[in-house]
């Protein structure tokens, strides 16, 4: 990956976007796909939509989604002491939080922040045994109460002190690649898709809000775009680690590919071009079995209306939902290379109903018109 990516995808990771909090990602959104889209759009859910103009006529328009929200933690009491309970944002995991720094953003700046643990000389031997629950935990501001108060407001949103760095041979770490990996994806397809002179249907990149609390801005930009066929994309779980279950989860490898999910949330149509978009480039790719909704915008969009066709592509991460989540960059432009094939194949013959066939191109129907 150029460095000039490696830089925006850095800004977009270390850019706090926590659940209902989106609107410095979303900026971002705006100022990058500003430069090439015919139109940007920002919804009262705070979602982003960005439309490239398609240059054939009839060819399907589509959608393309991913959730720009990141989990993390949110103010729910100052003490007297002026230490801070929290409530998630989220699937926050309690067990990973002791010991983390955090950033706290008020209305008068960003405020570091420790959570704090009894050290294990003051712990009893039973405790620490257990997980403390978040309801258990307090984040220290180590300021004076009378400043915290001041400062800090109860719904104050709260996101891991962490960022990005490459690690290993094409790996890297951050917080909060689910999802704003899929962000950077988005935002290359148009650039690239805009390099190509665009595709034959409409393309709208969609940077959507409130993924991590249950899909709620793929819904109304779902409705909003109302796509002939949408893609969603995401993260899925790297089973390529020591203690995961292949025979429950899968083989899911970093660096093996973008994974292509299969099953009732995936249209089937929408699955088969995408898998034949993979082999025409020659991309590697992995498959995921999903057996019912899954937990990504895709189960939204796919019900939409009157129903939008709907494939859902992620790439494997390692350790989701927690500050280190592990990505292969690798992974990241063969998505970028599959979802701009997959759109760029989409001419006006496509079909999406299932069981039956793109119909005959029209140039093929006069052709046959005229042997008759």
């Amino acid at each position: 990956m150029k460095k000039k990516q490696v830089k925006f995808l850095k800004e977009l990771l270390e850019t706090p976007s926590p659940t209902g909090f989106e609107e410095p990602v979303a900026e971002l959104v705006r100022e990058r796909l500003g430069e090439v889209a015919d139109e940007v759009a920002t919804d009262t859910m705070g979602s982003v939509a960005a439309t490239l103009a398609g240059r054939v006529e009839g060819a399907p328009s589509l959608m393309l989604a991913a959730h720009m929200d990141e989990i993390g933690l949110m103010v729910t009491y100052i003490s007297d002491d002026g230490f801070l309970s929290v409530a998630s944002l989220g699937g926050v995991d309690a067990a990973i939080l002791p010991g983390m720094r955090v950033d706290v953003h008020t209305a008068r700046g960003v405020l570091r922040g420790i959570v704090g643990r009894k050290p294990i000389h003051l712990i009893e031997p039973d405790e620490r045994k257990s997980v403390t629950p978040l309801s258990g935990l307090v984040i220290d501001l180590g300021l004076p109460a009378k400043r915290v108060k001041k400062m800090v407001s109860v719904g104050d949103p709260i996101t891991f002190g962490v960022g990005f760095e490459r690690f290993g041979a094409d790996m890297a770490v951050s917080k909060c690649f689910d999802d704003k990996v899929g962000v950077f994806i988005a935002c290359r397809v148009m650039e690239k898709l805009a390099e190509a002179g665009g595709a034959p249907g409409a393309f709208t990149a969609v940077a959507t809000t409130q993924e991590e609390i249950g899909t709620r801005g793929a819904m109304t930009s779902a409705h909003a775009v109302n796509p002939d066929v949408a893609l969603a994309f995401d993260v899925t779980h790297a089973t390529d680690y020591p203690g995961i279950d292949k025979s429950k989860y899968g083989k899911i490898v970093c660096g093996g590919g973008p994974v292509i999910a299969r099953g009732p949330n995936i249209n089937p149509r929408v699955f088969e071009r995408l898998v034949a978009a993979a082999k025409a480039e020659g991309i590697p790719y992995q498959l995921e079995a999903e057996p019912s909704v899954t937990g990504t915008d895709a189960r939204a969009i796919q019900v939409t209306r009157s129903g939008i066709p709907t494939g859902l592509i992620s790439v494997p991460l390692r350790y989701m939902h927690t500050p280190t989540e592990v990505i292969c960059l690798a992974d990241v432009e063969a998505t970028i290379r599959l979802i701009t094939r997959f759109a760029l194949d989409l001419t006006p013959e496509a079909s999406f109903v299932p069981g039956m066939p793109d119909a005959e191109p029209a140039e093929a129907d006069a052709a046959d018109a005229e042997a008759n």
